[in-house]
């Protein structure tokens, strides 16, 4: 049997896309748990299952990444050394894919690195909405074998067309248009994109698009929201302009600090996403997703 393989700290996701799997998958999927003792200066002992089978995935959401990086690095080759064959990484979230060109000398390009890192260590990779900007698919940025890209985009697109009828699909930035043009196809919704001016980590400005909002319901749809600044300069300015209501759906809830006060600050009512990211506002389970693209790829 193909084993998944988890952390207990995602006990929870883990096992709903272990349900997921024996679902959709035959042979039947078992799960185990990486077990983990911290030593006082902070070092990791991890234990994995002694004899695992030919087939195993990882699961492991990069969010809060640097611990969890140095964790694949320590568990991905012990599961080779003990004897899987073929090795998947499933991580619905996936960290450093930001930063993908050197802007001033000397910067590192950090997706290129840790992307290839992954690609020495994994066979297969899945993942959702990566944050990829002048790098057109995955499999550039992590040259796995197997490098499947997913979008929760036509999730969140039917969630807000359920949730409010009718609304107008705003992505806060030029960078959204990918996402919110298949959630708008998904959910058949109107859509349409920003504009955003980034003057710092913190403070950007956004300017609306030639777009009547006034007495419209407006969700503001993005893979990710981090600091929430720029999701909140767009629903002030929906609001100056007269949206009825401004709600926001993303596929990652990072919100970072102060950013969800922030954003509800600014005139955003409810929050939805998925659960790539444990959060109280997910309400999207991206198991189903994440194991039809797991079985598929399994029995290649």
């Amino acid at each position: 049997m193909p084993l998944l393989l988890a952390f207990d700290d995602e006990a929870a996701p883990a096992q709903r896309l272990l349900a997921a799997l024996n679902a959709a998958a035959a042979p039947p999927w078992t799960l185990a748990f990486v077990q983990r003792h911290r030593f006082p200066d902070g070092e990791w002992r991890l234990r994995l299952p002694p004899e695992p089978p030919a087939e195993v995935a990882l699961y492991r959401s990069l969010h809060q990444p640097n611990e969890k990086l140095v964790e694949l690095l320590l568990a991905a080759p012990a599961a080779r050394e003990l004897g899987a064959r073929r090795l998947w990484l499933v991580a619905p979230y996936l960290a450093y894919m930001r930063q993908d060109a050197a802007f001033t000398p000397g910067e590192v390009v950090s997706q290129r690195h840790v992307g290839r890192w992954l690609a020495a260590a994994f066979d297969g990779l899945i993942t959702v909405d990566p944050h990829l900007h002048r790098v057109a698919t995955l499999a550039e940025a992590v040259p796995v074998a197997q490098a499947h890209a997913l979008s929760a985009a036509p999730l969140l697109g039917a969630l807000a067309a359920q949730r409010r009828p009718g609304a107008l699909l705003l992505g806060p930035d030029e960078e959204s248009a990918q996402w919110v043009q298949q959630a708008g196809r998904a959910a058949g919704l109107e859509t349409a994109v920003a504009r955003k001016v980034r003057r710092g980590d913190r403070e950007v400005e956004v300017e609306l698009p030639a777009r009547e909002v006034r007495g419209r319901a407006v969700v503001i749809l993005d893979d990710m929201a981090s600091t929430g600044r720029t999701v909140a300069r767009a629903a002030a300015a929906l609001r100056a302009a007269g949206a009825a209501s401004v709600d926001v759906a993303v596929t990652h809830a990072l919100f970072v600090g102060d950013a969800l006060a922030a954003m509800q600050a600014a005139g955003v009512g409810e929050v939805w996403s998925t659960d790539s990211v444990p959060h109280a506002s997910n309400a999207v389970a991206l198991a189903p997703l994440l194991a039809g693209a797991l079985a598929r790829g399994a029995a290649a």
